[in-house]
């Protein structure tokens, strides 16, 4: 059996605790890491989701803002938790889980990088600073700890021209800026990571993550944007067989603007 790992930005778990409940019966991944769970860590629905068969869970959770919280149904361990640009805010958390027959140790780093606002300059949008010293925070983070490595999470950066739906018309929207590029590149590379939705869905296919509110009929204008990532350690990475990004999600009751993303590693 593959080992499988899920990420989605869940936009509050508690309002949307049926939906994680149902993705989890429907596609079980052995390990999900949400973003923006908005709650304190209390609060966090565990005792639902271990009836739902993921009895393990980290949380590092918020009052009503940002939070992460990654749950399995495999043994957990916390590994480390960080504030990569000093705000205060919840958004990472690090596990260690045991997988595959040899009962390999992985790491799974999750990640809420802040959106940045709406105006990509620094100078008259705190938020955008806020956004670009994080990322700078996030450098290096993992590299050489550990062999076997997973990045997951909300990025809040589609880096790809074919990873927003036009090149030409969103250079200039937080998201897709080159500073923030670059700045996600560096990350990328300070920690030796390999983006796997890429390797397994090469350019120029477009892969999107995200779809606004705003879009009365998101599927037919498909203006999106790949801000969730998946991303591995060099000895991890060739190991992964195979990617969904599963927009079914999208059309669900009261659901989400993200959709979730599956890998599935052979360990």
């Amino acid at each position: 059996m593959p080992f499988r790992v899920a990420s989605w930005n869940i936009n509050s778990v508690r309002l949307r605790l049926g939906l994680v409940e149902r993705f989890l019966r429907e596609h079980q991944p052995d390990v999900l890491c949400l973003q923006e769970i908005k709650c304190a860590s209390e609060l966090f629905p565990g005792e639902a989701l271990a009836a739902a068969g993921y009895k393990y869970s980290i949380v590092h959770g918020q009052p009503g803002y940002h939070g992460v919280a990654t749950v399995s149904r495999l043994p957990l361990e916390e590994a480390d938790r960080q504030d990569f640009n000093a705000s205060g805010h919840a958004r990472h958390v690090a596990v260690r889980v045991k997988a595959g027959l040899e009962k390999r140790e992985i790491l799974v780093n999750n990640f809420y990088v802040p959106s940045g606002g709406d105006v990509p300059d620094a100078g008259v949008n705190p938020k955008f600073g806020e956004k670009l010293t994080y990322l700078a925070g996030m450098a290096g983070v993992g590299a050489g700890s550990h062999p076997l490595r997973i990045a997951v999470g909300d990025m809040n950066v589609a880096p790809d021209e074919h990873d927003v739906w036009s090149h030409k018309q969103m250079q200039g929207i937080v998201s897709h800026t080159p500073v923030e590029i670059a700045a996600l590149r560096n990350v990328q590379a300070a920690g030796a990571w390999t983006d796997v939705m890429r390797v397994l869905v090469p350019s120029p296919a477009k892969l999107y993550t995200w779809w606004s509110y705003r879009a009365k009929d998101w599927r037919t204008t498909n203006r999106g944007r790949r801000l969730d990532h998946v991303w591995a350690s060099s000895d991890l990475a060739p190991k992964a067989t195979s990617m969904t990004i599963v927009d079914a999600t999208r059309d669900w009751p009261q659901t989400s603007d993200h959709v979730p993303v599956l890998v599935d590693f052979k360990i």
